[in-house]
């Protein structure tokens, strides 16, 4: 184990994924300090070696890079606003999850105090953190990032810098969880669909795993025709996919089942068909999803 891996972290937050992470840098050799404002949530990590600090400043001052993970970012700034002189001269890395905006502020803040500073997005789920499975993004000056990167793979699984615009990161994270939760509501429907037909959401699945799985396929060459501005609607035209949609519409009104979800995606849908894009394809969503929030 070379002396990177072996450098001093804080950690700041111990709800279970701040736990997640402090267990894997002690687990991998790093002096750990850790703080929590429920003090006993740092007990299972006292006893596989990390050191509990008392105060926020007593953790900080331990290492020179520190890691904030906790609910939002009115939560980080309630435990780093007061410690500015602390932080001064170290890395803070906010794996905190929030807004890109929110994000942009934070390494604002961190400039106007001297200190360096990485934002990042946590893309798998506490049980991953360790594991190579787990998935980490970084936005942030590059060197910062090198400096840090070989503690930071203790993490484990596979860390990307996005680019040094600080809110990369969280924009990164936003636009994939909203493929998650986009995609969960409409599995989510659709049992409740098949329910009312007397279709088990069990028997469902198995085929239901076959659309994710084809959605998985669309959607890369759906990137690529976005940035490129290519709508060919050749396979399939926007106006035979809201066809569709209606399809589903009409049937969940007819079991009494709340469709706003996809009426909502008609609606948009319906308004670039108005503007005269019906035989172009569905990359052409993109750009009006794009328009109704300019």
């Amino acid at each position: 184990m070379g002396a990177n891996s072996e450098s001093p972290v804080t950690v700041l937050g111990l709800g279970p994924m701040g736990s997640a992470l402090a267990a894997a840098f002690t687990g991998n050799g790093h002096p750990t300090t850790v703080w929590n404002r429920t003090a006993r949530k740092a007990d299972p990590l006292v006893a596989k070696g990390a050191v509990r600090a008392d105060t926020p400043a007593e953790a900080v001052v331990a290492s020179p890079l520190v890691i904030v993970c906790v609910i939002d970012y009115d939560a980080a700034h309630a435990i780093l606003d007061p410690l500015t002189a602390e932080l001064r001269g170290r890395t803070l890395v906010n794996l905190t999850a929030d807004s890109p905006d929110r994000a942009r502020e934070m390494a604002e803040w961190a400039a106007q105090h001297g200190i360096d500073y990485l934002d990042g997005s946590i893309m798998t789920p506490t049980v991953t953190i360790g594991r190579p499975e787990a998935v980490f993004l970084y936005s942030g000056p590059e060197e910062t990032y090198e400096r840090h990167r070989p503690t930071l793979a203790s993490l484990g699984g596979t860390a990307t810098r996005v680019g040094a615009e600080p809110g990369r990161a969280a924009a990164f994270d936003v636009a994939l969880l909203d493929t998650f939760w986009t995609a969960m509501s409409g599995i989510a429907h659709a049992f409740a669909l098949a329910r009312a037909e007397s279709i088990p959401a069990t028997e469902l699945a198995p085929f239901a795993q076959g659309i994710v799985d084809l959605a998985g396929q669309i959607a890369t060459e759906l990137a690529a025709d976005a940035d490129a501005g290519r709508y060919s609607g050749e396979d399939s035209t926007l106006a035979s996919n809201a066809a569709g949609m209606e399809h589903i519409i009409h049937a969940a009104h007819a079991r009494g089942i709340d469709a706003g979800v996809l009426e909502a995606a008609k609606g948009t849908a319906d308004r670039a068909i108005a503007a005269g894009h019906g035989e172009d394809g569905f990359a052409r969503m993109v750009d009006a999803f794009s328009v109704a929030n300019a």
